[in-house]
């Protein structure tokens, strides 16, 4: 809590004060490609401002297609040699997702790195198109299948370049106020007992355990390519809507704890980019430096159970 406020650096070098830039500076990832997943607005787009500024090759994955031109243009407005690309995906939905993929494929590009950002918070109880809770749908279940399906592009390119692949997911310290149990298996999609912070707690645990269980599997594989998970820290974002005004009075008591927007998207860009955590992978990282997740983001029966219930709910909306 100490470094937090006073954004003094961990072991690391950095804290919670420093910037994107700040922690990418020197890197340059001329070589790599990226997919940043709502990289249309708040920590997203500086997340892909920042990459483009390392010479990262950046595909701009967002819902609203005129959002994201836009952030394509601010990002080549600030950096005229910028490498930025967008394509529509919907990660509420498994037909777009499926979509976004085979598009992606059809560019022939390499993908070194895939940072899974996007997300949903708080939002009123409502079903997705394939009929799973929202939260859970978009924050979870689209990355999930997103991220099966664009492995094996990661591992060929890992394989054929001999750079290590990253996969980063975006959890939150939220994960540690989740349903009781973690994951509501059986209930995923029950309106009568949905509790909004629950259920977004419940999908960042969820992202957690993705990304240790797929950590985990990858290392039993051989494949040269890491996945890890990040808490961007408190910002004031779009993704705080459906509770902007709580957010705003919970905000007034707590300023010293919130970051901007560049400082956000500092533990992306490091865990993403930076060198010192070549090899590094199944670890969580705050503020730029590794911390222990709650005792059930550690279940490693919890994200096997998950990964199972996960692929059966993509399974029945392809069924569909």
């Amino acid at each position: 809590m100490f470094r937090l406020i006073t954004g003094r650096p961990g072991p690391s070098g950095f804290g919670s004060a420093s910037t994107a830039e700040q922690v990418t500076h020197d890197i340059d990832g001329s070589n790599l490609t990226a997919i940043v997943t709502g990289g249309a607005s708040g920590i997203g787009l500086e997340t892909a401002r920042v990459l483009a500024m390392r010479n990262v090759h950046v595909i701009i994955a967002a819902r609203n297609m005129e959002a994201a031109n836009k952030a394509k243009q601010c990002i080549l407005n600030d950096n005229n040699n910028a490498r930025v690309d967008v394509e529509k995906l919907d990660l509420s939905s498994i037909r777009s997702v499926k979509t976004f993929t085979d598009n992606f494929k059809a560019l022939d590009l390499p993908l070194n790195i895939l940072i899974n950002n996007a997300g949903i918070m708080f939002c009123p109880f409502q079903l997705s198109e394939d009929g799973v809770e929202m939260q859970f749908a978009t924050n979870h279940l689209g990355h999930f299948y997103l991220t099966n399906l664009l492995l094996d592009k990661m591992k060929e390119t890992a394989k054929s370049s001999g750079i290590e692949g990253r996969i980063v997911n975006l959890s939150s310290v939220a994960h540690i106020c989740p349903y009781k149990g973690g994951i509501r298996f059986q209930k995923i999609n029950q309106k009568n007992s949905y509790q909004n912070k629950l259920a977004y707690g419940q999908s960042k645990l969820a992202n957690l355990l993705h990304a240790n269980e797929l950590s985990r599997r990858l290392q039993e594989e051989g494949a040269n390519i890491t996945v890890n998970s990040v808490h961007p820290g408190l910002i004031m974002t779009p993704l705080m809507r459906h509770s902007a005004f709580l957010m705003r009075i919970f905000r007034a008591f707590t300023c010293i704890l919130w970051k901007n927007v560049p400082q956000g998207a500092a533990t992306t860009c490091y865990v993403a980019l930076h060198p010192s955590l070549k090899g590094v992978t199944g670890k969580y990282y705050s503020d730029c430096n590794e911390y222990k997740p709650s005792k059930l983001a550690r279940d490693e029966a919890l994200a096997k159970n998950l990964w199972d219930f996960s692929k059966n709910l993509v399974n029945a909306s392809l069924k569909t």
